[in-house]
Protein backbone atom coordinates (compact mmCIF):
# COMPACT_ATOMS: atom_id res chain seq x y z
CA UNK A 1 0.00 0.00 0.00
CA UNK A 2 1.57 3.58 -1.14
CA UNK A 3 2.61 5.55 2.37
CA UNK A 4 0.67 8.55 3.33
CA UNK A 5 4.10 10.38 2.13
CA UNK A 6 3.61 8.59 -1.38
CA UNK A 7 0.45 10.29 -1.78
CA UNK A 8 1.60 13.69 -1.12
CA UNK A 9 4.39 13.28 -3.17
CA UNK A 10 1.63 12.48 -5.56
CA UNK A 11 -0.74 15.61 -4.49
CA UNK A 12 1.96 17.83 -5.14
CA UNK A 13 3.30 17.04 -9.00
CA UNK A 14 -0.60 16.81 -9.85
CA UNK A 15 -0.84 20.47 -9.03
CA UNK A 16 0.44 21.93 -12.25
CA UNK A 17 -1.70 20.23 -14.41
CA UNK A 18 -4.65 19.79 -12.14
CA UNK A 19 -6.85 21.82 -14.67
CA UNK A 20 -5.53 20.07 -17.43
CA UNK A 21 -6.55 16.83 -15.91
CA UNK A 22 -10.01 18.12 -14.53
CA UNK A 23 -10.58 19.43 -18.31
CA UNK A 24 -9.93 15.92 -19.26
CA UNK A 25 -12.56 14.33 -16.77
CA UNK A 26 -14.88 16.95 -17.58
CA UNK A 27 -14.80 15.76 -21.74
CA UNK A 28 -14.76 12.19 -20.28
CA UNK A 29 -17.97 12.65 -18.70
CA UNK A 30 -19.68 13.85 -22.03
CA UNK A 31 -18.11 11.03 -23.70
CA UNK A 32 -19.49 8.22 -21.61
CA UNK A 33 -23.06 10.04 -21.19
CA UNK A 34 -22.98 9.42 -25.09
CA UNK A 35 -22.83 5.62 -24.45
CA UNK A 36 -26.07 5.52 -22.44
CA UNK A 37 -28.54 5.82 -25.43
CA UNK A 38 -26.79 2.33 -26.71
CA UNK A 39 -27.18 0.57 -23.72
CA UNK A 40 -31.24 1.28 -23.50
CA UNK A 41 -31.66 -2.50 -24.66
CA UNK A 42 -29.50 -4.03 -22.06
CA UNK A 43 -32.13 -3.21 -18.94
CA UNK A 44 -35.95 -4.00 -18.44
CA UNK A 45 -38.46 -1.64 -19.68
CA UNK A 46 -39.98 0.97 -17.42
CA UNK A 47 -37.23 1.04 -14.93
CA UNK A 48 -35.83 4.85 -14.38
CA UNK A 49 -32.32 5.41 -13.34
CA UNK A 50 -31.80 9.20 -12.26
CA UNK A 51 -28.25 10.33 -11.17
CA UNK A 52 -28.73 12.86 -8.79
CA UNK A 53 -25.14 14.32 -8.34
CA UNK A 54 -22.28 12.76 -6.38
CA UNK A 55 -23.29 9.17 -5.06
CA UNK A 56 -27.53 10.01 -5.58
CA UNK A 57 -30.19 8.14 -7.31
CA UNK A 58 -33.81 7.57 -7.69
CA UNK A 59 -34.90 4.07 -9.21
CA UNK A 60 -38.37 4.25 -10.52
CA UNK A 61 -40.60 1.39 -11.25
CA UNK A 62 -43.90 0.43 -11.30
CA UNK A 63 -45.11 4.11 -10.04
CA UNK A 64 -43.02 3.93 -6.93
CA UNK A 65 -39.62 5.41 -6.73
CA UNK A 66 -36.00 4.60 -4.28
CA UNK A 67 -33.79 6.89 -3.12
CA UNK A 68 -29.98 6.54 -2.47
CA UNK A 69 -27.86 8.76 -0.68
CA UNK A 70 -30.33 11.80 -2.09
CA UNK A 71 -28.53 14.95 -2.22
CA UNK A 72 -29.94 17.87 -3.34
CA UNK A 73 -29.34 20.84 -0.78
CA UNK A 74 -25.93 21.33 -2.28
CA UNK A 75 -23.79 22.74 0.82
CA UNK A 76 -21.58 25.60 0.18
CA UNK A 77 -17.26 25.27 0.93
CA UNK A 78 -18.56 28.06 3.39
CA UNK A 79 -20.62 25.84 5.37
CA UNK A 80 -17.55 23.38 5.52
CA UNK A 81 -14.81 25.97 6.66
CA UNK A 82 -16.75 28.25 9.02
CA UNK A 83 -18.63 24.73 10.57
CA UNK A 84 -21.98 26.35 9.73
CA UNK A 85 -25.24 24.11 9.76
CA UNK A 86 -25.87 22.10 7.16
CA UNK A 87 -29.16 21.33 6.78
CA UNK A 88 -32.33 20.00 3.96
CA UNK A 89 -32.90 23.10 1.65
CA UNK A 90 -36.77 22.82 1.23
CA UNK A 91 -37.03 24.98 -2.02
CA UNK A 92 -34.75 22.88 -3.79
CA UNK A 93 -36.13 19.52 -2.54
CA UNK A 94 -39.86 21.08 -3.85
CA UNK A 95 -37.58 21.84 -7.36
CA UNK A 96 -36.20 18.48 -7.48
CA UNK A 97 -38.36 16.12 -5.88
CA UNK A 98 -41.84 17.77 -5.61
CA UNK A 99 -44.01 15.55 -3.22
CA UNK A 100 -46.91 13.60 -5.04
CA UNK A 101 -50.33 14.44 -5.60
CA UNK A 102 -52.72 11.50 -3.85
CA UNK A 103 -53.31 9.17 -6.06
CA UNK A 104 -50.22 9.77 -8.95
CA UNK A 105 -47.41 8.16 -9.52
CA UNK A 106 -43.67 8.22 -7.79
CA UNK A 107 -44.51 7.74 -4.38
CA UNK A 108 -41.15 6.84 -2.40
CA UNK A 109 -41.09 3.51 -0.61
CA UNK A 110 -37.83 4.64 1.09
CA UNK A 111 -34.96 6.33 1.40
CA UNK A 112 -31.06 4.18 1.71
CA UNK A 113 -27.76 5.99 2.97
CA UNK A 114 -24.76 3.85 2.38
CA UNK A 115 -22.94 6.43 4.93
CA UNK A 116 -23.77 9.64 6.90
CA UNK A 117 -21.52 11.94 5.48
CA UNK A 118 -22.84 15.25 4.28
CA UNK A 119 -23.13 14.73 1.03
CA UNK A 120 -24.82 11.40 1.28
CA UNK A 121 -27.28 12.21 4.13
CA UNK A 122 -28.35 15.64 4.71
CA UNK A 123 -31.86 15.27 3.01
CA UNK A 124 -32.70 11.73 3.75
CA UNK A 125 -34.41 12.89 6.93
CA UNK A 126 -36.52 15.47 4.46
CA UNK A 127 -37.52 13.21 1.64
CA UNK A 128 -38.02 10.12 4.98
CA UNK A 129 -40.67 13.09 6.54
CA UNK A 130 -42.29 14.45 2.83
CA UNK A 131 -42.72 11.07 1.30
CA UNK A 132 -43.90 9.21 4.44
CA UNK A 133 -41.65 6.28 3.98
CA UNK A 134 -38.66 5.22 6.08
CA UNK A 135 -34.61 5.77 5.95
CA UNK A 136 -32.79 2.90 6.30
CA UNK A 137 -28.55 2.60 6.99
CA UNK A 138 -26.69 2.93 10.14
CA UNK A 139 -26.60 3.46 13.57
CA UNK A 140 -25.65 7.21 12.72
CA UNK A 141 -28.73 7.53 10.45
CA UNK A 142 -30.73 6.73 13.14
CA UNK A 143 -29.22 9.23 15.29
CA UNK A 144 -29.73 11.79 12.49
CA UNK A 145 -33.11 10.76 11.61
CA UNK A 146 -33.77 11.73 15.75
CA UNK A 147 -32.69 14.43 15.51
CA UNK A 148 -34.85 16.14 12.83
CA UNK A 149 -37.60 13.85 15.25
CA UNK A 150 -38.16 10.85 12.54
CA UNK A 151 -36.87 8.13 15.09
CA UNK A 152 -39.47 6.33 14.21
CA UNK A 153 -39.09 6.46 10.56
CA UNK A 154 -35.49 5.05 10.72
CA UNK A 155 -34.34 1.56 10.01
CA UNK A 156 -31.05 0.86 11.06
CA UNK A 157 -29.89 -2.49 8.92
CA UNK A 158 -29.46 -5.75 9.62
CA UNK A 159 -26.43 -7.61 6.83
CA UNK A 160 -27.65 -9.11 4.20
CA UNK A 161 -31.22 -8.73 5.49
CA UNK A 162 -33.19 -8.22 2.72
CA UNK A 163 -35.92 -5.52 2.94
CA UNK A 164 -38.75 -5.54 0.14
CA UNK A 165 -39.66 -1.85 -0.34
CA UNK A 166 -42.44 -2.07 -3.08
CA UNK A 167 -41.25 -3.64 -6.26
CA UNK A 168 -37.78 -3.10 -4.79
CA UNK A 169 -35.95 -5.69 -2.67
CA UNK A 170 -32.62 -4.35 -1.23
CA UNK A 171 -29.92 -5.65 0.83
CA UNK A 172 -27.11 -4.31 2.76
CA UNK A 173 -23.50 -5.11 2.61
CA UNK A 174 -21.06 -4.09 5.66
CA UNK A 175 -18.24 -2.13 3.39
CA UNK A 176 -15.54 0.83 3.98
CA UNK A 177 -15.17 4.44 3.04
CA UNK A 178 -11.72 5.00 0.90
CA UNK A 179 -8.69 6.93 2.98
CA UNK A 180 -9.14 10.18 1.24
CA UNK A 181 -6.80 11.82 3.58
CA UNK A 182 -3.43 11.35 1.90
CA UNK A 183 -4.14 7.45 2.16
CA UNK A 184 -4.38 7.10 5.69
CA UNK A 185 -7.23 7.81 7.30
CA UNK A 186 -11.27 8.56 5.95
CA UNK A 187 -12.45 11.95 6.34
CA UNK A 188 -15.14 12.71 9.38
CA UNK A 189 -14.46 8.97 10.79
CA UNK A 190 -16.55 7.96 13.54
CA UNK A 191 -20.10 8.06 14.60
CA UNK A 192 -22.60 10.67 14.17
CA UNK A 193 -23.17 12.26 18.00
CA UNK A 194 -24.71 15.84 17.22
CA UNK A 195 -27.61 16.07 20.03
CA UNK A 196 -28.92 19.17 17.90
CA UNK A 197 -29.53 20.53 14.76
CA UNK A 198 -27.76 23.64 15.38
CA UNK A 199 -24.79 21.64 15.56
CA UNK A 200 -25.22 19.73 12.25
CA UNK A 201 -22.24 21.59 10.35
CA UNK A 202 -21.10 19.60 7.31
CA UNK A 203 -17.92 18.25 9.94
CA UNK A 204 -20.08 16.62 12.54
CA UNK A 205 -21.64 14.77 9.43
CA UNK A 206 -19.44 11.52 10.73
CA UNK A 207 -19.31 9.01 8.29
CA UNK A 208 -20.36 5.84 10.53
CA UNK A 209 -20.92 2.28 9.53
CA UNK A 210 -20.25 1.73 5.49
CA UNK A 211 -22.74 0.24 3.24
CA UNK A 212 -22.42 -1.35 0.36
CA UNK A 213 -26.40 -1.83 -1.32
CA UNK A 214 -27.59 -4.46 -3.36
CA UNK A 215 -31.09 -3.45 -5.50
CA UNK A 216 -33.06 -6.16 -7.19
CA UNK A 217 -35.72 -4.63 -9.13
CA UNK A 218 -37.49 -5.92 -12.60
CA UNK A 219 -35.38 -9.20 -12.79
CA UNK A 220 -31.93 -7.64 -12.56
CA UNK A 221 -29.71 -6.14 -10.15
CA UNK A 222 -27.84 -3.12 -9.45
CA UNK A 223 -25.08 -2.68 -6.65
CA UNK A 224 -24.42 0.73 -5.09
CA UNK A 225 -20.98 1.39 -3.87
CA UNK A 226 -20.65 5.25 -2.51
CA UNK A 227 -17.07 4.88 -1.87
CA UNK A 228 -14.14 3.31 -3.57
CA UNK A 229 -12.97 0.71 -0.93
CA UNK A 230 -14.78 -2.73 0.17
CA UNK A 231 -14.07 -5.51 2.64
CA UNK A 232 -13.37 -8.75 0.77
CA UNK A 233 -15.04 -11.52 2.53
CA UNK A 234 -18.33 -9.51 3.34
CA UNK A 235 -18.93 -9.19 -0.45
CA UNK A 236 -21.51 -12.25 -1.07
CA UNK A 237 -22.86 -11.32 -4.26
CA UNK A 238 -22.01 -13.90 -6.59
CA UNK A 239 -20.18 -13.12 -9.70
CA UNK A 240 -22.37 -12.44 -12.56
CA UNK A 241 -25.47 -11.70 -10.30
CA UNK A 242 -24.74 -7.75 -10.64
CA UNK A 243 -26.07 -6.32 -13.67
CA UNK A 244 -25.59 -2.42 -12.91
CA UNK A 245 -21.91 -1.18 -10.49
CA UNK A 246 -23.28 2.28 -9.14
CA UNK A 247 -19.47 2.75 -8.61
CA UNK A 248 -18.19 5.61 -6.49
CA UNK A 249 -14.92 6.48 -8.10
CA UNK A 250 -13.61 9.14 -6.05
CA UNK A 251 -10.72 8.49 -3.47
CA UNK A 252 -10.22 5.39 -5.69
CA UNK A 253 -6.37 5.86 -6.28
CA UNK A 254 -5.77 5.87 -2.12
CA UNK A 255 -7.28 2.37 -2.30
CA UNK A 256 -5.16 -0.39 -3.28
CA UNK A 257 -5.77 -2.55 -5.95
CA UNK A 258 -9.60 -1.03 -5.92
CA UNK A 259 -10.99 -2.57 -9.28
CA UNK A 260 -8.95 -6.06 -9.14
CA UNK A 261 -10.41 -6.89 -5.88
CA UNK A 262 -14.38 -5.48 -6.81
CA UNK A 263 -14.78 -6.14 -10.44
CA UNK A 264 -14.03 -9.70 -10.50
CA UNK A 265 -16.64 -10.17 -7.36
CA UNK A 266 -19.64 -8.56 -9.18
CA UNK A 267 -18.45 -9.54 -12.86
CA UNK A 268 -20.90 -6.43 -13.90
CA UNK A 269 -22.67 -6.37 -17.03
CA UNK A 270 -22.35 -1.89 -16.84
CA UNK A 271 -20.34 0.17 -14.66
CA UNK A 272 -21.77 3.57 -13.42
CA UNK A 273 -19.00 5.69 -12.21
CA UNK A 274 -20.58 8.01 -9.80
CA UNK A 275 -19.31 10.83 -6.55
CA UNK A 276 -17.19 12.72 -9.41
CA UNK A 277 -18.94 15.96 -9.87
CA UNK A 278 -18.00 19.02 -7.39
CA UNK A 279 -20.61 18.51 -4.36
CA UNK A 280 -20.15 21.78 -3.27
CA UNK A 281 -21.42 23.34 -6.42
CA UNK A 282 -25.61 23.53 -6.61
CA UNK A 283 -26.90 21.28 -9.07
CA UNK A 284 -28.47 23.83 -11.61
CA UNK A 285 -24.29 24.42 -12.83
CA UNK A 286 -22.82 23.24 -15.33
CA UNK A 287 -21.24 19.78 -14.70
CA UNK A 288 -17.47 20.30 -12.80
CA UNK A 289 -15.75 17.13 -11.37
CA UNK A 290 -13.90 17.24 -7.98
CA UNK A 291 -10.04 17.82 -8.73
CA UNK A 292 -7.85 14.81 -9.46
CA UNK A 293 -10.70 12.58 -10.12
CA UNK A 294 -9.17 11.58 -13.81
CA UNK A 295 -12.16 10.22 -15.06
CA UNK A 296 -10.41 9.62 -18.47
CA UNK A 297 -8.18 7.07 -17.07
CA UNK A 298 -11.38 5.07 -16.33
CA UNK A 299 -12.18 3.02 -19.43
CA UNK A 300 -7.89 1.79 -19.34
CA UNK A 301 -8.60 1.32 -15.64
CA UNK A 302 -11.87 -1.20 -15.76
CA UNK A 303 -10.33 -2.73 -19.19
CA UNK A 304 -7.78 -4.06 -17.57
CA UNK A 305 -9.64 -6.06 -15.30
CA UNK A 306 -12.68 -7.36 -17.38
CA UNK A 307 -13.31 -7.23 -20.88
CA UNK A 308 -16.94 -7.32 -20.32
CA UNK A 309 -18.03 -4.41 -18.52
CA UNK A 310 -19.21 -1.82 -20.32
CA UNK A 311 -18.44 1.88 -19.13
CA UNK A 312 -21.51 4.37 -19.20
CA UNK A 313 -22.36 7.69 -17.12
CA UNK A 314 -25.51 9.07 -16.61
CA UNK A 315 -26.15 13.09 -17.21
CA UNK A 316 -26.49 14.46 -13.88
CA UNK A 317 -30.33 15.71 -13.11
CA UNK A 318 -30.94 19.38 -13.72
CA UNK A 319 -28.05 21.38 -14.89
CA UNK A 320 -29.00 21.38 -18.24
CA UNK A 321 -32.76 20.28 -19.02
CA UNK A 322 -34.67 21.89 -16.15
CA UNK A 323 -35.06 20.00 -12.26
CA UNK A 324 -37.53 17.43 -13.66
CA UNK A 325 -34.61 16.14 -16.36
CA UNK A 326 -34.54 12.65 -16.59
CA UNK A 327 -32.43 9.53 -18.33
CA UNK A 328 -34.64 6.67 -18.91
CA UNK A 329 -32.80 2.94 -19.00
CA UNK A 330 -34.18 0.43 -20.59
CA UNK A 331 -36.88 2.82 -22.91
CA UNK A 332 -36.54 4.71 -25.76
CA UNK A 333 -36.20 8.49 -25.35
Amino acid sequence: MPSPLHHLAELVRSIPSRGESDRASEQAAAELEGRAPQLEAELPAGLEVEWLGVSGYRLSYEGRALYIDPYFSRVPLSSLLLRRRALPDEALLDRYCPPPRPGSEGRAVGVLVGHTHFDHAVDAPALARRFGCRAYGSESLLRLMALHGLAEQAVAVEPYAVYELGPFEVAFTPSRHSRLLLGAAVPFDGELTCDHLDGLSPNAYRCGQVWGIEIRVAGITLYHQGSADLIDDALRVRPGEVDVFLAGVAGRNFTERYWERILPKLDPRLVVPTHYDDFFAPLDEPLETIGNVRLADLPEEIGAVSRSAQLVALPRVGADDGPRMRKTLGEAD
